[in-house]
This record gives structure tokens, C-alpha cells and sequence, in this order.
């Protein structure tokens, strides 16, 4: 897990540091941002109601019993699945349960939900195994995949040239980072220059991280100055800092920025940034490389959604905008190739 440790320490040289301390954003989505998870109020579910009527229409069931969209075996799919990971029955696989509406904790703060947990059980229904739901914190899932502790990953995590090293992945969803801000505010993010001398929140190890560490370099390089980076050991700490004021920006996946505008009066989504900036990346199933998992999962998504209960689980979410077509495999050997045609 070299490539990890060494990110988070070449991050910890160039970041500029608030006055509260600087900690790993625990359970958080990027991914993805994609584009990994970043810092993300749960919403609804830490208020004990079991549903969520927003603004943009969705209805969001936050309850324990989620009745999820479900898919039927196929022989033909199950047969594909590494007997290294079948010989159980079952696909154990990790997720962060931080952000609304990837994943996060019901209404009972234990039993987690979302959009990922719903595709993770579409395709473990696919290839006839039961889904073991395992969830943990972010820097913690690359190395218990490597140690076979998790079996896929379904947590907003975002392709990047460093994670192929490592990992193989299964598209399905488009990758793009949100940055939000009190609804009194006029920010208009689109670039490195919208941030200059702001407070920006951002989860630790992510690509969001990444990229405001791009676009302080950048600032530098033009004599301007950098925005200040701020790190909170929790979800609620980080949103409740931007409505109070104590940070400027906050970036987290687009579709948690997207749920927060909808269902809160004090917050606004006001920029938005493909997850892998500067080039475009996809939000995929995360398996151990070469383990032969990714093209079985590959398969099941795009049966799913050939046979359309991909495209219910994302409307059930409000994510129909960031459909893909057809998942794809990618590993090592293909990811330069795949990077023409990403989240499109």
C-alpha cells in the first residue's frame, strides 16, 4: 500500500494547515469521487426521520428496510466468479457508509444504505451470491482488499493511474466532485483562481485532495494565494463549520453536494469538477488486481443494466444524470486506453 502512504505523506508537505487538527476523514465517497467519498453530512438519516422528500423530487428512503431493487441469478454470470471468491457464497464487499446518498447509516445508525449498497446487491444477486456488507473507513479499504479481507469495493472510489497499480475495476457510475457553499455566497467554482485565499474542507487521501493540491501549485506558480485546506475528524463537524461560516468551501462528491442543496435551506452547490481532474475518470467496483472479479462484475452491470434495474437503483437515488451506458473493465493494462471515453 505504498502509493497510498506516500500521497498522504507528499499531501501532509505541500498542504497548508487550519488551526484544527488535521486528521483522516473517517467513512467517508469519489470517491467519487470519485472520485472517493469526502466529507459528507448524513442528513436525514442522523435525524431520525425515514424518509426525505427533496426538492428535486426524489423521495429519499433513509429506514432500515430499503426493499431494494433486485436482480435474479444467472447461471451463465455465476460461473464466471473466481473460485476463490464463490467457494463461500457470498461477495463480501467494503464500503464507507458516510454520505447520502452513496452510502451511509439508516434511520437505526447501523444498517447502511445508498445507491452503492443497492448496485452491490445487483450484482451479487447476478452472479448467485449472497452480499456481505462490510463497512469501514476509507484509508482502510485498499490494504484490506489487498489482504482479501474485502472482495470488492463499492464506496464512490475513482479510477486514478496510481489505484490500477493495484486494483482492477468495474464501472458504473460517473465520477464528479461538488463544492458547496452557504447560499449566501456568490463563488463560482471552476478553476484553480475561484479558490485563491479561501477555507476549502476536504477528506484526506482523496482525489479532491488531490486536486486542490494541484490547484494551490498552480496559485503559487502565478503568485497567488493558495487556498487554506481544512480537516475534520467527522461528517457533521465538517458541514457544520461551512454553515457556520468557519470554511468557505467544502468539496465532496457531486451527488452529496446535489442531496444537501435539495434538502437543506442553508447550502448551495456552487462549482462542479470531474473527479479526475485534469483528465476524466468513472466511479468503479474496486477488486484486487488479476484476482479475475472484475470482468465477472463487469458482466453483471451491464446485465443490470441491459435488463433495467441499474437505471431504477439510480433514479431510486436521484443519480439518473450519472448513467453510464455500459460498464467496462479496467486494469493497469487498459487504463491509458479507457481515459478517452470516461464519464461520458
Amino acid at each position: 500500500m505504498a502509493f497510498f502512504t506516500d500521497l498522504n505523506r507528499r499531501g501532509g508537505r505541500a498542504r497548508t494547515l487550519a488551526a484544527l487538527p488535521a486528521v483522516v476523514l473517517l467513512g467517508t465517497a469519489a470517491l467519487s469521487a470519485c472520485s472517493d467519498p469526502g466529507a459528507a453530512a448524513s442528513g436525514a438519516a442522523s435525524e431520525g426521520r425515514s424518509t426525505t422528500a427533496a426538492r428535486n423530487g426524489v423521495v429519499y428512503n433513509t429506514s432500515p428496510d430499503q426493499q431494494r431493487i433486485r436482480g435474479e441469478k444467472d447461471a451463465a454470470l455465476a460461473a464466471k466468479v473466481p473460485d476463490v471468491v464463490g467457494k463461500d457464497g457470498k461477495l463480501t464487499v467494503a464500503t464507507t457508509a458516510g454520505s447520502i446518498p452513496l452510502s451511509s447509516h439508516a434511520t437505526d445508525d447501523k444498517t447502511p444504505i445508498g445507491v452503492e449498497l443497492d448496485l452491490a446487491q445487483l450484482v451479487a444477486d447476478k452472479l448467485g451470491l449472497e452480499l456481505d456488507v462490510q463497512v469501514t473507513s476509507w484509508e482502510n479499504w485498499p490494504l484490506k482488499t489487498q489482504s482479501g479481507d474485502f472482495e470488492a469495493v463499492f464506496s464512490n472510489v475513482g479510477i486514478n493511474a496510481e489505484r490500477v497499480k493495484l486494483f482492477d475495476f468495474a464501472t458504473y457510475r460517473a465520477a464528479y466532485m461538488g463544492f458547496e457553499a452557504k447560499k449566501s455566497a456568490n463563488y463560482d467554482i471552476k478553476g484553480a483562481d475561484d479558490i485563491s485565499g479561501l477555507k476549502v474542507s476536504v477528506g484526506s487521501g482523496t482525489n479532491q485532495e488531490k486536486i486542490l493540491l494541484a490547484w494551490n501549485k498552480e496559485l503559487e506558480g502565478k503568485g497567488k494565494v493558495p487556498a487554506t485546506l481544512q480537516y475534520y475528524s467527522s461528517d457533521a463537524d465538517t458541514i457544520l463549520a461551512l454553515s457556520s461560516g468557519r470554511t468557505d468551501l467544502n468539496i465532496a462528491p457531486y451527488p452529496s453536494t446535489v442531496y444537501r442543496e435539495n434538502t437543506r435551506d442553508d447550502l448551495k452547490v456552487v462549482g462542479k469538477v470531474n473527479a479526475g481532474w485534469p483528465a476524466e475518470t468513472v466511479v468503479a467496483a474496486t477488486t484486487l488486481r488479476g484476482n479475475g472479479l472484475a470482468p465477472a462484475v463487469t458482466d453483471a452491470l451491464n446485465s443490470a443494466i441491459k435488463d433495467g434495474s441499474y437505471a431504477k437503483v439510480l433514479e431510486r437515488w436521484g443519480l439518473s444524470e450519472e448513467a453510464l451506458a455500459e460498464s467496462k473493465t479496467v486494469t493497469e493494462e487498459t487504463f491509458a486506453a479507457s481515459q478517452a471515453g470516461a464519464a461520458k
